[in-house]
């Protein structure tokens, strides 16, 4: 799948370079000392054909030279799948390199452009569209253009006009801007061009009529939801503006751009996917640093200090979260009321020997987002192992994640898939709550919802969005046991992990697999 696409264009080229970093655990520097005769030999080779058309080589040439044997090796080995229970390579958990921030402005960049010409054409002929407006102004942007700027752009320019046209079939799309500046990326390129000179004409929306009165698209899809915040974009001011100039004859063409919008945002290209896993690399390495002995002491540590570990810890490899994390317990006292949304639990309590911990972490990278929640396992004095209650717990929370990747079928909706789901985990006496959501672009991203923690019959509008292949989901819920040990108090295992949902032939692969044993901390 990777090789399909990858002469397709430079950018492509570029992004899986730097998508090859993911196999590589550890620094160049590492990296060079660990290579056999016959890799450096075909390291060497490669600088020595880039001297060919680059005479003054220096040490970049050779990380460059680096990615591209990594590259290659990567495509030699066939890992864009593998059939375990993991995606990628199964590794434990271990920080890959972290890409500055330049790094990563060409990376979206390239992305976002490949994502315009080979990805954007397919969606507006799958839903009928053939010129679709997408229109925010600074600091209240469309949540679409935002995902069609430069990395460079931080916001919208005053107010920012896109307007995308499909000439035809193999006649491709014509990207506009109705701005006083070309959209270009520094390394990318032009993404739209400027196609207005206040000069001429001072009103902007005027010149917007005229560019649609001059290509008489029948379909005009304007991003309007009800369901979907996300493809809601337009606002009802610029909506105002925008009609007052507009012909008669071409509002009639004017249609919901929901699906559209839901479509762009929920579908991941090759190259994402092979930047996606590293992102959950990291959110998993995260919490492996912070479920340990080593932050954690029993006694002295609350969960209140590891959220602002997590966040602090998050900050200084230079990444965001896009929520705040939350660390909470669950404990033998027979009092504390553990089962409770989270949003009910203490701000803070002391972590003692004997808890159940629990954390949700998401962190946004590459214009990607993670979601992921986890448990760890707090040792008494003299244990040495989980209590079996909690480990047949845990048991019940994998095999209600199973049973819900097996409903993932194209076309299915969310609800549909909820209610197989639940049905099929009643079936097997599992108690089952499954809140899974989409992901990407966006934490809570656009795409079909499956279920809601206060929504178990099904979700109005989101959840009726059918699942198409080549999206990706935070498979979040949780499973709900007695645990002998505790008195028989009951225990949710609440976890949440990411996953891509490749086809019905190739079903779905976890990002960066899946924990499948509570994580143990013994002071």
């Amino acid at each position: 799948m990777i090789t399909a696409h990858l002469n397709q264009s430079f950018n492509s080229a570029v992004v899986m370079l730097f998508v090859a970093l993911a196999f590589c655990q550890t620094s160049f520097a590492q990296e060079r000392t660990n290579l056999s005769p016959e890799e450096l030999q075909r390291i060497n080779s490669i600088l020595q054909q880039q001297s060919k058309t680059q005479p003054n080589l220096s040490r970049r040439n050779l990380d460059s030279a680096m990615k591209e044997y990594y590259l290659q090796k990567m495509l030699a080995d066939k890992r864009r799948f593998v059939p375990e229970d993991k995606w990628l390579i199964d590794t434990k958990p271990s920080m890959p390199r972290i890409y500055s921030l330049q790094e990563q402005a060409r990376i979206q960049d390239s992305l976002t452009k490949i994502r315009l010409e080979r990805l954007l054409p397919e969606l507006m002929r799958r839903e009928g569209v053939d010129m679709w407006l997408v229109i925010g102004r600074e600091y209240n942007e469309d949540p679409v253009i935002k995902t069609m700027l430069p990395a460079t752009w931080l916001s919208a320019r005053r107010r920012t006009i896109l307007l995308i046209f499909d000439k035809g079939e193999g006649k491709g799309l014509e990207r506009l801007a109705v701005a006083r500046y070309d959209v270009n990326s520094p390394t990318s390129g032009q993404l739209f061009k400027s196609a207005w000179n206040p000069a001429k004409q001072p009103n902007q929306y005027a010149r917007l009529a005229e560019l649609i009165a001059e290509r008489k698209p029948r379909k005009i899809a304007l991003n309007r939801s009800e369901a979907f915040a996300h493809a809601d974009g337009l606002t009802a001011q610029e909506l105002q503006e925008f009609l007052a100039v507009l012909p008669k004859e071409f509002q009639q063409n004017i249609v919901s751009g929901e699906r559209l919008s839901v479509g762009w945002l929920e579908t991941r290209t090759p190259e994402e996917m092979g930047i996606f896993p590293q992102l959950c690399q990291i959110t998993h390495a995260i919490i492996a640093e912070g479920f340990s002995p080593n932050v954690i002491k029993p006694g002295t540590t609350t969960t209140g200090e590891m959220e602002w570990w997590f966040r602090e810890r998050i900050r200084s490899l230079g990444l965001q979260t896009w929520f705040h994390t939350s660390v909470t317990i669950q404990r033998a006292d027979p009092i504390a009321n553990t089962t409770a949304p989270s949003s009910s639990k203490a701000l803070s309590e002391l972590i003692l020997p004997g808890d159940l911990l629990h954390v949700d972490i998401g962190i946004s990278y590459l214009g990607l987002n993670s979601d992921v929640q986890q448990h760890a396992y707090v040792c008494k004095p003299g244990e040495s192992a989980v209590p079996a209650g909690l480990v047949k717990a845990f048991q019940n929370g994998n095999r209600s994640q199973d049973i819900l990747l097996q409903q993932f079928k194209t076309g299915r909706t969310g609800n549909q898939m909820l209610k197989a789901a639940l049905e099929q985990a009643q079936k097997e006496g599992v108690k089952a709550t499954i809140y899974t959501h989409p992901i990407g672009t966006h934490g809570h991203a656009a795409g079909p919802a499956i279920g809601m923690w206060d929504m178990q019959q099904g979700v109005p509008g989101s959840g009726d969005y059918p699942l198409f292949p080549n999206t990706a989901y935070s498979i979040e819920l949780n499973a709900e046991t007695p645990i002998p040990e505790w008195g028989d108090k009951p225990v949710r295992i609440m976890l949440e992990e990411d996953a891509f949902f490749v086809n019905d032939k190739e079903g779905v692969r976890w990002l960066d697999g899946r924990q499948t044993a509570i994580i143990l901390i013994k002071p």
